[in-house]
């Protein structure tokens, strides 16, 4: 199977940010589906600290060609200084989930 369709993944501080990622990129059209997950516990190195934060994960299932708007997008929308934007391919899925995807954006 192609790696046409990808999972893009960033974590923001609060609820209503990962909502409205997730809701932008749906009106869009840039994605078929994000999850938001949360909140999970982050450890993180920034600017020489350990830190420790509550954060929400939104997990965006898109097209491979569609990736560079979808960061535009986060980016606009991201409250952190540098986001976490990073994309895993899905190598393979279900034909009826992929085509679902295909069919949504």
């Amino acid at each position: 199977m192609e790696n046409k369709f990808i999972q893009i993944q960033t974590a923001v501080p609060k609820k209503g940010d990962a909502v409205k990622i997730a809701e932008v990129l749906a009106k869009k059209k840039l994605s078929a589906c994000t999850q938001v997950v949360g909140p999970v516990e982050s450890t993180f190195r920034w600017k020489g600290k350990i830190l420790r934060e509550k954060e929400w994960l939104c997990l965006i299932k898109t097209k491979k060609s569609l990736y560079k708007k979808v960061e535009h997008e986060i980016k606009k929308i991201h409250p952190y200084e540098v986001p976490e934007i990073i994309t895993t391919p899905i190598v393979a899925g279900s034909q009826e989930y992929l085509n679902w995807i295909e069919k949504e954006i």
